[in-house]
């Protein structure tokens, strides 16, 4: 009797394999589930059609035997079912039981370990600090008084150091005893949701504590929208950069309140505004509480890409930093940044709607999340970017700065 086969799971990364002796479709796992990779050779490709949760094992091996030519592939067929479940990467109680595994060693862990030392940035400290104080570049004069908040890049500083500069090189010595408040992009987490953790950031440079009473009140008074111990944290990246930064320019001994902000998917997808989901209207009204009491105890800081355009990205064409569409998405990019700029959080969700954000911002709930907490901010547009991630693809991103508004 034929036996269904799972579904390949929807949320792993695929791309061509970049062993030249060893062709074919690379997989792995972005959620770090499972640290297994697997190259499947180009003749098996087309058969992970068959694992789309409404065929069978009987489809898969006709489709083996088309490609082999040979009628028995039954080895193959157990084989290759075999192997991708092991990996983690089909739907099925394997896999369940991974990401159980996963989710309550996390919680259970004292710290979040640096999940990019030794591949994004060096995991030696002394490297590191060599290489940051390359990036940064000589010290500058801050800005001046009233900064409130700085908006980064999250890509790989490799590539976004520059804007990174800038932005960070606008940080005051005396911020040093601020609870920063780093909201990054959750690209792995629920959509209407905020992720949270009060374990204790770990990076070569040290330890950072988070600020409990505030993360523990964030928890509290808005427990439907929060995920209290989020799994994303471990192997997200967008706070973990900044956490690099504010530990190069300060020392590890400072407080952070790290927040990551899932999409707003139902707003850009379905209309309406973000805080239309009650969940997000009530993050969103307790964050903007603790932001008017706390005053200039907190600093914000945002780690955000925004534009993601190119094959890589879905697009039909290549893409290529400023040029050809590149060029009008530059244009577009700056529109939104010009609504950052005024504080109009209400003008810059509307562009990001704009056909259900084509320009693929994953930064923009992290901005609208800020602008609604600190309506009273308005940004300065320090440098902004574009960057080949591929030879095809390209992100685009900006370093910023924020001041409270003369009242």
């Amino acid at each position: 009797m034929a036996q269904s086969l799972p579904r390949l799971r929807s949320n792993l990364d695929f791309m061509p394999s970049p062993v030249p002796d060893r062709p074919g479709l690379l997989i792995r796992d972005p959620f770090r589930y499972t640290d297994a990779t697997l190259i499947v050779p180009p003749p098996l490709v087309e058969c992970l059609q068959c694992f789309d949760g409404t065929q069978t094992d009987l489809d898969l091996r006709a489709a083996l035997v088309r490609i082999t030519g040979d009628l028995q592939v039954g080895d193959l067929e157990l084989r290759l079912i075999e192997t991708l479940s092991a990996s983690g990467f089909l739907d099925d109680h394997v896999f369940a039981e991974i990401r159980e595994a996963r989710r309550t060693e996390f919680a259970d862990a004292a710290r979040r370990e640096a999940a990019h030392a030794g591949a994004a940035y060096p995991d030696e400290v002394e490297e590191l600090a060599d290489l940051m104080n390359a990036y940064m570049g000589a010290p500058a004069d801050p800005l001046a008084d009233g900064l409130c908040a700085i908006a980064a890049p999250h890509v790989s500083p490799e590539g976004g150091w520059q804007s990174y500069r800038a932005a960070y090189r606008a940080l005051a010595p005396q911020y040093k005893e601020r609870t920063f408040v780093v909201l990054g992009t959750s690209h792995y987490g629920e959509p209407e949701r905020f992720g949270l953790t009060c374990k204790p950031f770990v990076t070569p440079f040290g330890e950072t504590q988070v600020n409990l009473p505030l993360a523990n009140e964030l928890a509290e008074r808005a427990p439907e929208s929060v995920n209290m111990e989020d799994y994303c944290h471990a192997v997200e990246h967008s706070i973990e950069f900044q956490v690099v930064f504010l530990q190069h320019l300060y020392g590890p001994g400072i407080r952070i309140l790290p927040i990551l902000c899932g999409s707003y998917a139902r707003s850009i997808l379905g209309g309406g505004k973000p805080e239309d989901d009650e969940r997000v209207r009530r993050f969103l009204d307790v964050l903007g509480d603790v932001a008017a009491r706390e005053g200039d105890g907190l600093f914000w800081v945002l780690g955000i890409d925004m534009a993601h355009m190119g094959r890589r990205y879905g697009d039909p064409f290549p893409a290529i930093a400023e040029r050809n569409e590149l060029a009008e998405v530059a244009e577009r990019d700056r529109d939104r940044i010009g609504r950052m700029i005024a504080g109009d959080a209400d003008g810059f969700w509307e562009l990001v709607r704009e056909n259900r954000d084509d320009l693929k911002w994953c930064g923009s709930s992290p901005v609208y999340t800020f602008m609604k907490a600190q309506p009273q901010c308005a940004g300065t547009l320090l440098r902004y970017e574009q960057w080949n991630i591929d030879a095809q693809s390209v992100v685009s991103f900006a370093g910023m700065s924020f001041t409270r508004k003369e009242r």
